[in-house]
């Protein structure tokens, strides 16, 4: 079941082909013929989402990872265009406040295909907020856009979060996600995590060690063939070790804790940490 209801800003988020898109896309268009459900059920907004797409929609701002409004017109053109298709009641003011609010101000007459990357997602945004909907969709928004613009678009995020907006973000960010108030972790369209970070991080039940020292490459493919070891995976010049059975893992690593070219100590699992262990024990489920 899908359910969006509430105020936050949630993150989905998997890897490559794991049914996160899919997912945002199956909230809104349950029931038209671009793709429908093989099975399940699911609300959106106190809404079913199989038979009521058609009344979601109106309540829902979806922005797509590539930029789709019109490259020959102006930030103006396009915001007072899309508040026209909506019917937004006089769309020429709603522009300008979308125009000053995402800090577009005096760039209002140029084209959107002279932005930058980090420019035509501020102008996307105010083409979603723009009829007001209760639910905002965002896929992927901030791919390729440098690290200034990405923070000032999530304290946009958190603004419009903060004012009653729903927020759905698919992202592949580890920082993204934890920026968010919840994650949702996908793998193969199965919901393997939900809640806030946290809480996942915690339910993951991992026991993690860091490791420095000589020659880790060869280390970690050692540590990889041990019964107990789950993930190891690089971070800089450490290593981070993990695994559930904190017992079997202890047994594990003892004799290279030992080893003077190592030095081990326990740390905190991090989000990426849970991230590959999810990963990892994920089952494929294609044909």
């Amino acid at each position: 079941m899908t359910t969006a209801s509430c105020t936050l800003a949630t993150a989905l988020w998997g890897a490559r082909f794991a049914g996160v898109w899919l997912t945002s896309c199956y909230t809104t268009w349950g029931d038209t013929t671009l793709l429908t459900p093989d099975s399940g059920s699911g609300t959106c907004l106190g809404y079913d989402i199989l038979t009521q797409s058609h009344l979601i929609k109106r309540r829902v701002g979806y922005m797509t990872q590539r930029f789709s409004l019109y490259q020959d017109l102006s930030i103006r053109e396009n915001l007072e265009f899309v508040g026209r298709v909506y019917g937004v009641p006089d769309g020429r003011k709603s522009a300008s406040e979308a125009i000053a609010r995402l800090g577009l101000a005096g760039r209002e007459d140029q084209l959107a295909g002279e932005l930058s990357g980090g420019w035509k997602q501020r102008l996307a945004l105010g083409a979603c907020i723009l009829p007001q909907p209760d639910l905002l969709l965002l896929d992927e928004p901030t791919a390729g856009v440098d690290p200034k613009a990405r923070r000032d678009f999530w304290n946009q995020i958190h603004a419009l979060a903060a004012e009653g907006l729903t927020v759905l973000v698919s992202t592949h960010y580890m920082d993204e996600a934890e920026r968010c108030h919840e994650i949702a972790y996908i793998a193969y369209g199965a919901l393997l995590a939900h809640g806030p970070v946290e809480a996942v991080v915690r339910a993951a039940g991992l026991q993690t060690w860091r490791v420095e020292g000589q020659d880790l490459h060869a280390l970690a493919a050692e540590l990889l063939k041990l019964p107990g070891v789950e993930m190891v995976a690089p971070f800089g010049a450490s290593l981070h070790v993990g695994g559930r059975d904190h017992a079997a893992l202890e047994a594990a690593i003892a004799p290279w804790r030992s080893d003077p070219r190592y030095v081990w100590r326990a740390d905190e699992p991090s989000l990426e940490d849970v991230f590959i262990d999810l990963m990892n024990r994920a089952q494929d489920n294609f044909p």
